[in-house]
């Protein structure tokens, strides 16, 4: 497993929606469940306070950080409220630049090898293919087959507990995982119940 995850499976669990009042007890949830990397969509109400909450409650256990992140200042604001996880659906080369400027982790959203080079070369951590489901596990071999081998490749959008097995094999590294770990309306049990499907499903394609 990459370093860059901090001794954390490589799976980010994706709270679009979630609001402040609820994030500790989901954030408890999930690192009850085995999840250590949690990223808050910035389209997602009061986004840089639940950032900066659950920063305060587990910015020593996880790596806490925002998605759909698309300028510049708003790496800034997620940096400010603590957050180190940079996720973006595009490939936008000053956003990867001002990320590790900042000392953030870089997961930019590409789709295909010309935008997974240039994100490579702006200084990007790891490459969030999105969405993964329109590559299918076969698409992802194929596009990894000609990409830097230490660079760690997540697949998002349309990973299930059934076939997380077929998309490692595939060479996914890792996964983004969004509605299948937290829809609005859910409460901590409901979430820690789906994550630890997540998480025994993932342990069992890598044993």
């Amino acid at each position: 497993m990459s370093e860059l995850f901090e001794g954390h499976r490589p799976l980010v669990a994706i709270l679009r929606g979630v609001q402040p009042h609820e994030i500790t007890d989901i954030g408890h949830a999930l690192l009850e469940a085995g999840f250590g990397i949690i990223e808050v969509p910035l389209n997602s109400p009061e986004p840089l306070d639940s950032i900066a909450l659950l920063h305060r409650e587990f910015g020593d256990q996880a790596i806490i950080g925002a998605g759909t992140v698309l300028t510049t200042q708003q790496v800034d604001q997620v940096v400010d409220a603590g957050g180190r996880l940079i996720v973006s659906p595009n490939t936008n080369v000053s956003v990867i630049q001002q990320t590790v400027k900042r000392g953030g982790l870089s997961f930019p959203g590409v789709f295909t090898p010309t935008e997974a080079f240039t994100a490579i070369e702006a200084g990007c951590h790891a490459l969030k293919f999105f969405p993964a489901s329109l590559h299918g596990p076969g698409g992802i071999t194929a596009i990894k087959a000609v990409l830097p081998p230490t660079m760690p490749v997540l697949a998002v959008g349309g990973v299930s507990v059934p076939t997380i097995g077929d998309w490692l094999k595939a060479g996914s590294d890792g996964f983004g995982i969004g509605s299948n770990v937290y829809k609005i309306g859910w409460d901590a049990a409901k979430i820690r119940a789906e994550a630890t499907a997540f998480v025994k499903a993932f342990d069992a394609a890598n044993a």
